[in-house]
């Protein structure tokens, strides 16, 4: 397997090469089979990488999160993945997972690693063949990027997924570079 770093636009050497790409981008503009979406528990769009993919996607994406249904005040609980139809997006499917809170979750490696997890398996089930990811629980719930890199690559480069072309879009290089850093020490 072999990792792939770019800004920008998207580009691929040689798709039998690697199944993971690191991109400085935004993951609203991802040509995907689906979009994974960093949420709150209620789906209703949010901040940072929520409100982006809530905006592109117009409002037919939170007509789709009310449909979801509610269970015990939420419609998806911590570590685990929802489906939607992507509205304008390019891509078919917005996964929705919720991340923990760094500080106050009880178990945020279980729930990170669980929240990667659960969106790839969804988006299998769904036949998805390519799946875009920001840095879940990076932003606003504090998780810090090197933890956070080494557990998004250590599920993501599992051979169950090794079929799937898997893009992390992230904000900076600086950022990317530590997603990079993580794919050496638990893929290469």
């Amino acid at each position: 397997m072999t990792l792939i770093i770019t800004s920008g636009k998207f580009s691929r050497l040689d798709k039998a090469m690697s199944n993971i790409e690191v991109i400085v981008g935004d993951i609203t503009t991802a040509k995907v089979d689906a979009i994974v979406n960093a949420a709150n528990s209620r789906l209703l769009g949010g901040g940072g990488v929520d409100g982006a993919i809530h905006r592109a996607a117009g409002p037919t994406l939170l007509e789709a999160c009310y449909k979801v249904p509610v269970v015990n005040g939420i419609r998806c609980p911590v570590g685990e993945a929802r489906i939607t139809p992507a509205g304008n997006l390019a891509a078919k499917y917005v996964i929705h997972t919720v991340g923990p809170v760094y500080h106050s979750d009880t178990s945020p490696q279980a729930h990170l690693a669980s929240a990667y997890l659960s969106s790839l398996r969804l988006a299998m089930s769904k036949g998805c063949q390519s799946v875009a990811f920001p840095a879940i629980s990076c932003g606003v719930y504090g998780y810090p990027h090197v933890e956070a890199a080494k557990i998004a690559m250590e599920i993501c480069c599992q051979d169950t997924f090794k079929g799937m072309d898997i893009r992390f879009y992230l904000s900076n290089s600086q950022i990317a570079e530590v997603w990079r850093e993580a794919y050496r020490q638990q893929c290469a």
